[in-house]
């Protein structure tokens, strides 16, 4: 049986010395040579790494995030997004250590393929001793460190949608979704795509097999193997790849973004009246803030300083840049002319669609990756999104959903061997083993869609029914006086610029 390596292992409890003398003292008289190996202790490189790499990813929503939005909305509603983005990266956080950690990332029991458990709620029985494994067996970082490199994920994901209905949502409407949306649709789909028992646990069930002396014991053993199989989200287990987030963050994001524009409705004055950006200057500082958080986004999600990890960085560099280019030319074909706005687009693109493939494909694939979803994401930014008529303010659907679900699919085609990839790994059949295996491109190809078709249906559903609900309690909208005069005035009582 093959399990394939996806990503963010369970966290595991390293057990502590007791503290009584005596027990000590008779310990050092009577000490013989160990007859277990002793757990698994976490390399400070790697922690210094996961850190960090957690800091990078919270610079890409403050200020990242916040400057390329905010420089792509109109001058009077500058401050609102602003503060739109630094409210929802703080309630995230907020709502991670009192139960998103926990719904996301232990089990859940009957519903452990959709969700997790109610174990660690408040961070209960994490603290400084305990752990998480990597993707290497007997590997292992601290679970503190975990947290927060997963915290400022769940922080930035709900922080992207809004960019989709920018200058017209109420700044209580945006609050209450992004609490609804994290608790009944974020922390879901991670469990469904991230959660897994871990290679340790999958390599000592599967030695418990291969060592099986009996008939009976054979039977027991191949029963616990699948039970630890069993032990992982419903996506993980149709055993899709999503290396950093294709899905769990930019097809989600971008799939809500596009419901909310749709329900909360147009702009006034949307395909009447230009609404140019306010200060590419700002948005293209944004982006490349953006650009090198996101190094942090991508190689930190090997969760070890290694090769992967490099892997995962050289990706994140080439993808952007074929995203640029791929933009680039395309628009100057289009349109004549070769904008700053189109190549800052490019290069987001390149990143969306890069995430899910980072630690899968090779170098050459991901740049392929970056032009190939920069080209369609600019079609679905001009063509599709003005045929349709929908007010999409920033193309956060444009973007993060398109060129999400362009990287998820792509990444179960390049991640073959033979097109530079680096393959599949196998904790069952190669056990305490980093060994590639076989690709199947199209069974691979398959779970990819079906982890795609799941999330745009969460998302989309979910999204849909939360949105429906806030308006009932609090009102999406603001009033067209509001909205004329702009949001910074009327929703926060100050202007991004008094000159």
């Amino acid at each position: 049986m093959k399990l394939l390596c996806s990503k963010f292992p369970s966290p595991s409890r390293r057990p502590r010395a007791g503290h009584a003398l005596p027990l000590a003292l008779a310990a050092a008289f009577l000490a013989t040579p160990a007859l277990a190996q002793d757990a698994p202790v976490a390399d400070k490189g790697d922690t210094a790494f996961v850190l960090i790499c957690a800091a990078l990813v919270l610079f890409m929503s403050l200020p990242g995030l916040a400057l390329f939005y905010g420089g792509l909305v109109r001058s009077k509603n500058m401050l609102s997004v602003l503060s739109q983005v630094l409210a929802v990266v703080s309630l995230s956080a907020i709502m991670w250590v009192v139960f998103g950690y926990s719904l996301a990332f232990t089990g859940g029991g009957g519903l452990n393929s959709f969700v997790g458990g109610f174990d660690k709620l408040f961070l209960s029985g994490v603290d400084a001793s305990t752990t998480a494994a990597t993707f290497s067996n007997g590997v292992v970082i601290p679970e503190y460190a975990y947290i927060a490199f997963q915290a400022a994920f769940a922080c930035i994901t709900p922080a992207l949608i809004v960019g989709a209905f920018a200058e017209r949502t109420r700044f209580s409407a945006v609050l209450l979704f992004t609490a609804l949306w994290l608790t009944f649709v974020y922390y879901p789909i991670a469990h469904m795509v991230w959660y897994w028992a871990g290679p340790d646990a999958l390599a000592d069930a599967a030695r418990a097999v291969a060592t099986a002396t009996d008939d009976a014991a054979r039977t027991a053993a191949t029963a616990a193997l699948e039970a630890v199989q069993a032990d992982a989200g419903l996506i993980y287990k149709w055993g899709a790849l999503d290396f950093a987030g294709g899905t769990v963050i930019h097809i989600n994001a971008g799939v809500a973004g596009l419901v909310g524009a749709i329900i909360i409705g147009k702009r006034i004055g949307y395909g009447k009246e230009a609404m140019p950006p306010h200060s590419l200057t700002m948005t293209l500082i944004g982006a490349s803030i953006l650009w090198i958080g996101w190094f942090g986004f991508n190689a930190g999600s090997n969760l070890e300083a290694t090769g992967g990890a490099a892997l995962a960085f050289v990706n994140t560099l080439f993808a952007t840049a074929g995203g640029v280019l791929g933009w680039l030319f395309a628009e100057w074909g289009a349109k004549g002319k070769p904008s700053l706005l189109g190549m800052v687009s490019g290069a987001i693109s390149g990143l969306v669609a890069v995430t899910p493939a980072a630690g899968f494909v090779g170098p050459v694939g991901a740049t392929i990756l970056g032009v190939i979803a920069a080209v369609v994401c600019f079609y679905f930014c001009t063509a599709v999104k003005k045929a349709f008529g929908y007010d999409d303010s920033l193309d956060v659907f444009g973007i993060h959903g398109v060129g999400g679900i362009v990287g998820a699919i792509g990444t179960g085609i390049l991640v073959l061997p033979s097109l530079g990839g680096a393959g599949l790994v196998d904790y069952v059949e190669s056990p305490g083993e980093a060994v590639g295996v076989a690709v199947s491109v199209g069974s691979q190809v398959m779970a990819q869609i079906k982890g795609v078709l799941l999330t745009v249906v969460w998302t989309g559903v979910g999204s849909a029914i939360l949105f429906k609900v806030v308006d009932v309690l609090v009102g999406l909208r603001v009033s067209a006086e509001v909205e004329r005069e702009g949001l910074d005035l009327a929703e926060h009582g100050e202007r991004a610029y008094n000159t």
